[in-house]
């Protein structure tokens, strides 16, 4: 297959949608979980639920990182862009997360240096063409986009630009995926895994998942034939009473991952402790600045009063990201919190489980 409408075949699909049913016709509920924000776009925008058997349940996990950025986080962006003679870079996302009393939208319509950068270079250009102004780069994230960070924090130092430093709130996925699978509220039986982390730090990265908590794992690709191939897989793997790790993402993913992309991640951050909107503190699953880079670190070298942060009153983006609700569970949804209104991280992100039912009105 090398073209894109080979991986969106209508009789294909059917073949792989009557294998699953076959698959899992003596199966009680099955629970699988994809934890990548483009899968859950993915399988709204192509009306996957709707051609597999009603006892496979596909159901929404932490893979936005917009999303699972806490409340605290957007609260310090805010104070930051308050913040004498600072400009603040981010990926488009960030700009219209609610805060606790403001967003990055309002605060740049109020006069805030906010600018929407298509890469961490770009923040880095920033500082070097403004060295009057601090530049601060919010870095939002997993494995995938974390490695482009480090790689402008290894430039910045090179070039001895001490005007620019990083917010950082990267997020790593494994240690997510564990804390769920370990809880009996959530239930899950199967990870699809996330392509784009993967192809960071490679498939086996999931195999405590079946060793020590007999998850059945497969990383799957993009697209309709990819996503229902690894279904078929994993419910085959349930079927069977098997815990495996897979991977279908095959033209892609590997075993090891990147090790250079690996290499700089590990030069640069090093893990923590680190808190997920709505599910609380995950041991080990967020980056930190390592000792060497800390000069680049925003919060501990201009440390910033933060506002007490108030949640919203009815948002249950948290339920949401553990898998324990779908979106249309939320009383807000779709009438006090739409993409034109927000009240939650779930409706703004181009990734959010609640975008996507908005937008494809399938889930």
């Amino acid at each position: 297959m090398k073209y894109l409408e080979e991986f969106r075949d209508a009789a294909a699909t059917a073949s792989l949608a009557d294998l699953i049913a076959r698959a899992s016709e003596k199966l009680d509920e099955i629970r699988l979980m994809e934890v990548c924000g483009t899968h859950t776009m993915a399988i709204a925008r192509f009306g996957l639920k709707s051609i597999i058997p009603d006892n496979i349940k596909l159901i929404s996990g932490p893979g936005c990182p917009v999303c699972v950025s806490p409340h605290r986080y957007i609260d310090a962006s805010i104070a930051y862009c308050r913040r004498p003679n600072t400009i603040i870079t981010t990926f488009g996302d960030m700009v219209r997360v609610p805060g606790s009393s403001s967003s990055l939208e309002k605060e740049s319509a109020e006069g805030a240096d906010v600018r929407v950068v298509f890469s961490t270079m770009d923040a880095l250009r920033t500082a070097e063409e403004n060295p009057e102004s601090d530049i601060i780069f919010l870095g939002v994230g997993f494995e995938t986009t974390a490695p482009t960070i480090a790689g402008a924090v290894v430039e910045a130092k090179r070039k001895s630009v001490d005007n620019f430093a990083v917010l950082c709130g990267h997020k790593v996925i494994p240690p997510a995926m564990a804390a769920l699978a370990g809880d009996p509220e959530v239930k899950v039986d199967g990870y699809i895994c996330p392509p784009h982390v993967s192809a960071i730090i490679g498939s086996e990265a999931y195999r405590f998942l079946a060793e020590d908590y007999s998850k059945a794992c497969c990383v799957a690709g993009f697209e309709p034939l990819d996503i229902l191939q690894g279904v078929l897989w994993l419910v085959e793997m349930i079927a069977e009473g098997a815990a495996d790790v897979k991977t279908q993402y095959s033209r892609v993913v590997g075993p090891g991952g990147n090790p250079e992309a690996i290499q700089i991640l590990n030069e640069v951050f090093e893990p923590r402790d680190d808190d997920w909107r709505g599910v609380g503190t995950i041991p080990m699953s967020g980056l930190g600045f390592r000792e060497v880079y800390y000069n680049f670190d925003a919060e501990r070298r201009w440390p910033v009063e933060v506002e007490k942060t108030i949640f919203p009153k009815g948002c249950i983006c948290g339920l949401i990201l553990m898998g324990v609700a779908s979106p249309t569970d939320c009383k807000l949804f779709g009438k006090k919190c739409t993409p034109e209104h927000p009240v939650g991280a779930c409706m703004v992100s181009s990734e959010g489980s609640c975008a996507a039912s908005y937008k494809y009105s399938n889930l």
